[in-house]
């Protein structure tokens, strides 16, 4: 088999890519069983390691450097916690830095990370492409999870945010709101700036104003963007917020100005961390499945590691999850202003 990989071996073999990567390197905890069968695949398949991920592998630190926009609030602790699972089975430690809101903390953090990790996974939605890929070596193994758009030829993991949002505005639609209020991520963040394209799309399909709001993904800014509505005198009958934590942020503000959800406003989310289920009205959210996409991004790192070619680019598409918070619009009595209601 003509560049035969890591991927086929473990795949003829029956074994996991981790598993058929110790055999091949003389690894003592296999069995010999298995070193046998992977040793044969890799045979009939003409399998040749890369050199340079040989000379990887047998120079291993057994950590894996992670680089996020923080690591404080649920999402991020979500998935830190579906990596930690998938490192542990591996092996492996995670090496954790943050780059908060400024980008070259996180350029820094890459650099800091040089030769102490044997591969990355960093998550940049706010990075410029080229800066990025100019502090990551192609020598060293990396996974991308929602970055820009960019010309790395790196494995990438991307949420279909697009996708995402348009989906939750036609479920407010199907329950009667017309008047769909978006509370945005900040501007230049690449999962704010496409689940404010997939908001704009689908209210222009459905012939409907929009309006945006900025925000910056923390629970204040959904409260201080109620206020804004109320300020300006702006009418509205649903809240889609571009994160959980806004969305969070917008309920308390709506019930301090005496407004119940869903009765008078609907109001939705994005990225259905573990405290949408639990407060009251349960949100409503597209679910990303936040620890799987940390585990996933670890399990192809590990892969790349251990000699792996991977460039393609996975994309994770939301699931709508309907909870209390964007219950059906009332309808309006016969003897009021208007016909039915507003469908």
């Amino acid at each position: 088999m003509a560049n035969a990989t890591i991927r086929d071996v473990a795949r003829a073999a029956d074994v996991s890519v981790a598993s058929a990567s110790r055999a091949l390197n003389g690894h003592d905890n296999v069995r010999a069983e298995m070193r046998a069968r992977v040793e044969e695949a890799a045979r009939r398949l003409g399998y040749v390691p890369h050199a340079g991920a040989r000379s990887l592998s047998l120079a291993r630190t057994n950590a894996i450097g992670v680089v996020l926009p923080d690591l404080h609030g649920e999402f991020f602790s979500e998935f830190v916690r579906g990596m930690d699972r998938e490192a542990s089975t591996r092996g492996l430690h995670l090496l954790l830095s943050n780059m908060h809101a400024d980008p070259d903390q996180g350029i820094e953090a890459l650099r800091s990370m040089r030769g102490r990790v044997d591969g990355l996974v960093v998550m940049a939605p706010q990075v410029d492409p080229d800066a990025l890929g100019s502090h990551l070596p192609a020598s060293v193994p990396a996974v991308l999870v929602n970055c820009a758009p960019n010309q790395q030829s790196r494995a990438e993991l991307r949420i279909d945010n697009a996708a995402g949002a348009d989906a939750m505005v036609e479920h407010l639609l199907a329950q009667g709101r017309r008047a769909i209020v978006h509370i945005s991520g900040p501007a230049g963040n690449i999962d704010a700036d496409e689940r404010r394209r997939g908001y704009l799309t689908a209210m222009a399909r459905a012939g409907l104003d929009s309006h945006v709001i900025e925000g910056n993904f923390e629970e204040p800014s959904g409260a201080e963007a109620v206020a804004t509505l109320h300020r300006d005198g702006i009418e509205y009958d649903a809240i889609f917020a571009g994160n959980d934590m806004m969305a969070i942020g917008a309920l308390v503000a709506l019930r301090d100005h005496g407004l119940s959800v869903p009765r008078d406003v609907a109001l939705a989310g994005f990225d259905d961390i573990p405290l949408a289920r639990l407060i009251s009205p349960g949100l409503s959210t597209m679910r990303v499945g936040i620890a799987d996409a940390g585990a996933r991004a670890v399990e192809r790192l590990a892969a790349i590691i251990a000699g792996e070619t991977d460039h393609s680019v996975e994309a994770m598409v939301p699931r709508l999850i309907v909870r209390d918070s964007t219950g059906r619009a009332p309808k309006i009595a016969p003897n009021e202003e208007g016909e039915g209601s507003g469908e």
